[in-house]
């Protein structure tokens, strides 16, 4: 169940405890990672549930990470797209106890723990035992803005609001906020999402306790954002993102070269260059089955080549079959949209596929479903403006149909547009932002080394 004990002399020992879901996972071994290729005298002990283990145990790690594994203490009917509400109240109340036994076994003791922000609990273990902790927020630095600074729509009387009425308003004094409409803000802010909204704001309410905040973002992307944050809390505030796993990319050599890759990589060498969209709506949940008709309908109307991941029923799909595109249960997004052949991306805009996108210079077809996805497809249609919105700003369920989405797809996929032509180039300058971030002497090149210097350095009393 558990890793081979690695040497343990003259090690910075840093413990992980990310949220118990993919979209928290990812980012957090990503960032594990990334502080072992700076690096080598840290261990990480990178703390999952035994059913997370059972999923991502097999997974290509570095050696000086290691896993361990606290009880499922969430009922295992529990679905967590079918009852939220009820998932993270397991998660904040059931792990705590768990880990701290877990804490107690270590052969040697944490220089400091990392951890989700919505493990909000942990911040008082790191009290209780003097270890430093450091909040990693998985989503966007003007998410947690928003959440930080949730008095202020209460005192301008934009909490809680009547979207039918009010969507179209101006939300203009959240710090290092660009203005946003009301309808733009998180779901959990209205509608079903409030029976959340309090767990929320608990959790984030933990991160001016913690000694780090650590944003899995790009400093130059959200620059006022995250400069607000540094001048507000009284501790160091790092963006060390993108916290994807680009390092993975340079370990394996190119598919082209490789005859044992998968075959959807092969058929995308088949493809003209950026003549391929690129469609995945997110692992978590979905849109409606009457929705999902339409948009496939209407991609594959549009004529647009297409490579489709479809977790679910594939039946739908079966007339899709042949040149135009492929439908497969899985991909290797990073690399996908890495592929020459990519030419667009038709996203939920989960905050991972928007680094990822944004990493490969790719622009976005954006249709949010759900809490962050709203804010950000927002910053990619109007701050940074390298993407498309395929669903109306309109209040409620609305079906958008097949002969509107077949339309905007051509429209978003013609390079030759000056249109398209200014949206890909802001992709691109977007793209080198990010690179440059990451490359030696960047953004987020020196917030690692530094937080690693910090950690590495500091004594417990």
């Amino acid at each position: 169940m558990e890793s081979p004990k690695p040497e343990l002399t003259s090690r910075c020992h840093v413990v992980a405890l990310p949220y118990p879901g993919r979209g928290h996972i990812n980012p957090m071994m990503n960032l594990c990672k990334l502080l072992c290729s700076k690096s080598p005298d840290i261990l990480i002990t990178f703390v999952v549930t035994e059913e997370w283990f059972s999923f991502i145990s097999s997974e290509n790690k570095p050696a000086n990470v290691r896993f361990r594994t606290i009880p499922n203490v969430i009922p295992s009917e529990l679905v967590r797209a079918k009852d939220f509400p009820a998932f993270i109240v397991a998660v904040l109340t059931k792990m705590e106890a768990p880990f701290e036994e877990l804490l107690d076994r270590l052969e040697l003791p944490a220089k400091a723990i990392i951890v989700d922000t919505y493990m909000a609990w942990t911040v008082e273990v790191g009290k209780r035992r003097n270890i430093p902790v450091a909040s990693l927020w998985t989503m966007s630095a003007s998410v947690l803005s928003i959440f930080l600074n949730f008095n202020l729509l209460v005192e301008n009387q934009h909490f809680p609001a009547d979207l039918s009425e009010q969507g179209n308003e101006l939300v203009d004094y959240i710090p290092g906020l660009t203005p946003i409409h009301l309808a733009d803000l998180p779901t959990i802010f209205y509608g079903n999402g409030l029976q959340t909204l309090h767990l929320a704001l608990d959790c984030v309410s933990s991160v001016p306790k913690a000694q780090y905040l650590l944003f899995t973002s790009v400093y130059e992307l959200e620059f006022q954002v995250i400069d607000a944050f540094k001048a507000k809390l009284p501790f160091p505030v790092y963006a060390i993102g993108p916290s994807i796993p680009y390092l993975d990319l340079k370990e394996i050599s190119s598919t082209t070269n490789n005859p044992d890759g998968p075959d959807y990589f092969q058929w995308l060498d088949l493809q003209p260059k950026g003549s391929v969209l690129y469609v995945s709506l997110g692992s978590f949940l979905s849109v409606s089955a009457a929705q999902m008709d339409e948009i496939v309908a209407g991609v594959q109307e549009s004529g647009v080549r297409y490579l489709w991941v479809s977790r679910g029923d594939s039946s739908r799909f079966k007339d899709c079959y042949g040149g135009q595109g492929l439908v497969i249960s899985w991909s290797d997004q990073l690399r996908v949209l890495c592929h020459s052949s990519v030419g667009g991306f038709w996203t939920h805009c989960g905050w991972n596929s928007t680094l990822e996108a944004i990493y490969a210079g790719v622009p976005m077809l954006t249709f949010p479903i759900f809490w962050d996805q709203i804010p950000n497809s927002k910053q990619i249609l109007e701050d940074w403006k390298i993407g498309c919105r395929v669903k109306k700003n309109k209040v409620g369920e609305h079906l958008v149909m097949r002969e509107e989405i077949a339309e905007l797809v051509r429209k978003f996929m013609d390079f030759e547009s000056n249109d398209g032509k200014e949206m890909r180039r802001r992709a691109r300058k977007v793209q080198e932002t990010c690179q440059t971030a990451i490359a030696k002497g960047g953004s987020s090149d020196l917030n690692l080394d530094s937080f690693i210097k910090d950690i590495s350095e500091r004594h417990t009393h």
